[in-house]
């Protein structure tokens, strides 16, 4: 008997989901535990795994914002018949991934000749790779003949297809570009300050280079130093390891913290877990392989959840110093600026050396100025002497 594939609730509070692509065909056998399709969430895409074995015998959902729990496609037995259930492939009203050609009725004189193969009862017959390629190179799918079976649109036509001239491009906001916008509105609301202070990177810089001589295969990086130093400091500052809440300020009793990872599909911030308990290379090794899921989009909604703290590194840009945004409901950001060449008082005399600006951000409604200085007084005393937070 065929198995339905329903749509999953990934994260709390998840309502909905929107299917981006497909990874598997109608008629291909499916693995359980191999990736089925893409879906973006508010928090991030990533790949939904099929919870049985068999042939993809329907995909009842092609594309579009879908309900959690609806039934998105069927897996059986080769040359079994999959059920019939309510034509579900059109995307829901108001889906971020509805684009104007399927919502507009068909009309002749507005269709192409080369591209009236491609279409069937008003609806252009394109895959959903076609049309997520579409909309990010900005290509009318109405003026392509395509060249799949029965005239569907794929991938290599819209590669092979010249942008739109119309104007300029238009992307399509996502789940998850939605939830950047609203974090951000809802971080501007917060009452905040900054302190900076400049840090000497002489010895970490030395540490650094000391243990990527001893251990090649872990690269740890200044972020890695800067991490461990920061959640030292959030034990030792507990009023900063906290969030504001109507009832209460709740303190943290472990330090997870977030980096601020620029992925293809926006601002992500991943969170390493008790910080404070790992060592540098157990911290490398969990930041390696976060960033690079998230550059490859392939991050769990676990991944980003449950973050008490945030740093945000711009110093490989050679930006000075900056500030960032708070990330709600967190108290507290640090943003650090590129390590660079200065000359400083010491001892009496004006010598170069390595400096970095960090800028931090607090909620003032947690946290008071004399214990968000005390904090970031205990994070430039860890750069400048990385032994006391070791």
């Amino acid at each position: 008997m065929a198995t339905e594939v329903i749509l999953p609730r990934l994260g709390q509070g998840m309502e909905s989901g929107t299917i981006v692509k497909w990874l598997k065909a109608e008629g291909e056998q499916v693995e359980k535990g191999e990736p089925l399709f893409e879906l973006d969430t508010d928090k991030v895409t990533q790949e939904v795994e099929a919870e049985t074995s068999g042939v993809l015998l329907r995909i009842a959902v092609a594309g579009g914002e879908v309900p959690v729990g609806r039934t998105v496609a069927f897996i059986g037995a080769e040359g079994e018949e999959a059920p019939s259930v309510p034509d579900a492939s059109s995307p829901e009203p108001g889906s971020s991934y509805q684009s104007v050609v399927e919502s507009e009725p068909a009309a002749e004189s507005r269709v192409p000749a080369t591209s009236l193969s491609s279409a069937a009862n008003g609806r252009i017959k394109a895959s959903p790779l076609a049309r997520r390629i579409a909309r990010e190179r900005g290509v009318d799918l109405r003026s392509l003949r395509g060249t799949g079976p029965d005239g569907r649109i794929v991938a290599e036509d819209v590669e092979r297809a010249e942008p739109d001239e119309s104007g300029g491009l238009s992307i399509p906001v996502t789940n998850v570009r939605r939830t950047i916008a609203r974090r951000l509105t809802q971080a501007w609301e917060v009452p905040v300050f900054q302190l900076q202070a400049s840090a000497d990177m002489t010895r970490v810089n030395a540490l650094v280079a000391r243990l990527r001589e001893r251990d090649p295969e872990v690269r740890v990086t200044v972020t890695d130093l800067l991490t461990k130093v920061c959640a030292a400091a959030l034990m030792r500052h507990r009023e900063v390891n906290a969030e504001w809440t109507e009832e209460a300020i709740v303190l943290h009793p472990s330090a997870n913290v977030g980096i601020a990872v620029a992925a293809p599909q926006g601002l992500v911030v991943p969170v390493i877990r008790g910080a404070e308990r790992l060592s540098l290379a157990e911290i490398a090794a969990v930041r390696t392989d976060l960033v690079g899921r998230a550059r490859d989009n392939k991050l769990r909604t676990e991944d980003l959840e449950g973050g008490t703290f945030t740093i945000s590194n711009l110093g490989m840009f050679a930006v000075e110093s900056f500030t960032a945004v708070l990330n709600p409901p967190q108290a507290a950001i640090v943003a650090c600026g590129a390590t660079e060449d200065r000359a400083v008082a010491s001892g009496g005399e004006v010598v170069v050396r390595p400096m970095v600006t960090l800028t931090a951000t607090f909620d003032h409604r947690a946290v008071d100025g004399a214990p968000a200085a005390g904090f970031l007084q205990t994070v430039k005393e860890g750069l400048e002497d990385p032994g006391l937070a070791l």
